[in-house]
């Protein structure tokens, strides 16, 4: 046997071990998706590996910021720069942080200069429904979804008046309130939530002379607000915006400098959906979005990098004797505004695409084609090609070969010369070729899946010296393969989930490991529902990891346990107080080598959420 496999090969007779036959269907776990193909599908038809993350799960965790919720999820691990609020990262499947999209009711988010997502800048209290995609989407989304895509659903209700509010205290001068409404009745539906957050935050590099040792707080306003009307059966015009003010300090240089990043992330979007006939239906968006961030130094203002997203999109979906047909376009409008003097400040992409998918018997095809063209460095075109095959009832299997590809940011193409930094702007797109292979195993209330993959990333952007400057240059490589193995069920009254990720990341010019991933990676959870009780407890491992600096030895980063518990407890029927410990036995750990992590804490709340 292959030795890279023998971690799985332990762990699967383990998975199987569990009775995997139940009296109960599978419908909780088999629920609708609508990011893996653009258009509504059950998660057994799906070619793609996939998690839906509901608002009754996010409650039942007892998260309190998007990162923990994203960092439980299979093939997924999360590094970020210190405090609360500070800059993190989405390592999907091994790729950077630069590879995953972050989608919010379908728009765009992120910055077009650096190429980073604000994760801590979404509110848990915002979110209503998230859907994950492992592997490349750029077929389906163009540039940035090289290791794959995270959609972020605003809050929502199918009930005729819903009302839920909540606030909460902890350690580290934490403070978290949220009030949320939403209805649906005579064709109208509509709904809103406005949350707050903020946190004294702790000193996140406390081992750095050169660093401010005061504490990196954070605190963030945010709402949310949605209205749509169906005006005849098969018709609708929504309009939905989200708007989040957010402060965090952190330590840049100088021990004596007190740096602040004010952000403004939000986005607003007019859809127009038209059912033309029972075959044929037409969804017709306006939207932007925008990440604006100055940076201040002792109070005073030192930067700024402001980007404004336009998208125009019009989808058509086709139900035919072939199969189900999409046919999109797309137009996206990028410009940034900062305090440096770009050479360029926006760009264009209009793209074209093809989806369509098809079963048949035991067989299901499905397949993608987009081509986009970019005012900045040209045309590309990426497709995906997945066939699925149901080997019995509660087994299935599929493969698929996928290409992907990364536009260089504003910074890399024309960052003016700063501090012995500038911009190529003769720099290439990134591009990936991905092939896996998925089994599943679906009986009642449990689902068993495990993937293989295989990216292949060349032309990767890095920023090297060239003489006298660091500029960026495709010069890096990357073949990423690992394995995921994701079971979740119900035995005897307790909900279980489990995943285990073990992954082979390389960078091919050095013939190392990638920095800050880790080789193996696990996380489990166990909970239970017992009349007004409700409890929680999370075990999540990461291995080793290792970090490259550019002046220095390797720096080893050493494996890590951490253990959380929730519990909850309704004392009336729209009302329950609750608590969650994190990091429970105050453990040491480190994501980036010279920033510290949270220790033990603490969250204490209390919730009116009438069932």
């Amino acid at each position: 046997m292959n030795s890279r496999l023998k971690p799985l090969a332990v762990l699967l007779p383990l998975a199987f071990c569990q009775p995997l036959q139940a009296t109960e269907q599978l419908a909780s776990l088999d629920t609708m998706v609508v990011t893996a193909t653009r258009q509504p599908m059950r998660v057994s038809e799906v070619l793609t590996d996939v998690s839906v993350i509901e608002r009754n799960e996010i409650e039942a965790a007892g998260h309190t910021n998007l990162e923990q919720i994203l960092a439980a999820q299979p093939g997924i691990q999360i590094v970020a720069n210190g405090s609360w609020g500070a800059e993190s990262s989405l390592l999907i499947r091994g790729t950077n942080g630069k590879h995953a999209l972050l989608l919010v009711d379908g728009m765009r988010m992120g910055s077009a200069t650096n190429g980073n997502v604000s994760w801590s800048r979404i509110p848990v209290a915002q979110i209503e429904r998230i859907e994950i995609i492992r592997g490349p989407a750029s077929a389906m989304y163009g540039s940035d979804a090289i290791g794959g895509v995270v959609q972020i659903f605003t809050r929502r209700s199918e009930e005729t008046f819903h009302f839920s509010a909540e606030a909460g205290a902890g350690n580290y001068g934490t403070q978290n309130g949220s009030v949320s409404m939403s209805g649906k009745q005579n064709g109208w539906n509509y709904g809103a939530t406005v949350s707050h957050e903020s946190t004294k935050g702790f000193n996140s590099r406390p081992w750095t002379t050169t660093a401010n040792p005061d504490k990196d707080g954070f605190h963030n306003l945010a709402a949310s607000a949605r209205l749509g009307y169906t005006f005849a059966p098969g018709h609708e015009v929504l309009l939905s915006a989200l708007h989040a003010d957010g402060m965090s300090r952190y330590d840049g240089s100088g021990a004596t400098n007190d740096w602040v990043s004010k952000t403004r992330n939000g986005n607003g979007s007019l859809v127009l959906k038209n059912k033309i006939n029972p075959n044929w239906n037409s969804t017709l968006t306006f939207g932007r979005s925008n990440d604006y961030s100055d940076n201040l130094r002792n109070g005073l203002f030192d930067s700024r990098f402001n980007t404004d997203q336009n998208l125009y999109s019009w989808q058509h979906d086709l139900n035919t004797r072939w199969g189900n047909l999409l046919v999109g376009l797309e137009s996206t409008r990028q410009s940034i505004t900062t305090s440096d003097n770009y050479a360029e400040k926006t760009r264009q992409n209009d793209s074209v695409q093809l989806g369509w998918n098809r079963g048949f018997g035991q067989h299901r095809l499905q397949g993608s084609i987009r081509h986009d063209d970019d005012s900045l460095f040209g045309d590309k075109t990426t497709g995906s090609l997945a066939y699925g095959y149901r080997l019995t009832p509660n087994w299935r299997a599929s493969a698929s070969i996928g290409t992907a590809f990364k536009a260089p940011t504003f910074n890399d193409l024309y960052y003016p010369l700063k501090n012995g930094n500038i911009g190529n702007p003769d720099v290439r797109p990134e591009s990936a070729v991905n092939r896996e292979i998925t089994i599943h195993h679906e009986a009642g209330n449990h689902a068993l899946s495990l993937t293989w993959y295989l990216n292949h990333i060349k032309d990767m952007i890095s920023w090297t010296q060239v003489g006298a400057v660091t500029t960026p240059t495709n010069i890096d490589t990357a073949r990423i393969e690992g394995a995921t193995l994701n079971w979740q069920g119900r035995l005897r009254g307790f909900d279980l989930a489990f995943n285990y990720d073990w992954l082979d990341a390389k960078d091919q010019k050095n013939s190392r490991q990638l920095p800050r991933r880790a080789r193996h990676s696990a996380n489990a959870s166990a909970g239970q529902e017992i009349g007004p009780w409700n409890w929680r407890t999370e075990f999540q491992f990461t291995g080793k990891r290792h970090e490259y600096p550019s002046t220095g030895p390797k720096v080893d980063m050493g494996s890590y346990t951490l253990v959380n518990l929730y519990a909850a407890y309704r004392f009336a029927p729209a009302w329950s107080v609750f608590a969650r410990v994190n990091n429970l036995f105050d453990r040491d750990y480190i994501l980036v080598n010279t920033y510290a992590t949270p220790g033990r804490n603490a969250f204490i709340g209390i919730r009116y959420s009438p069932k």
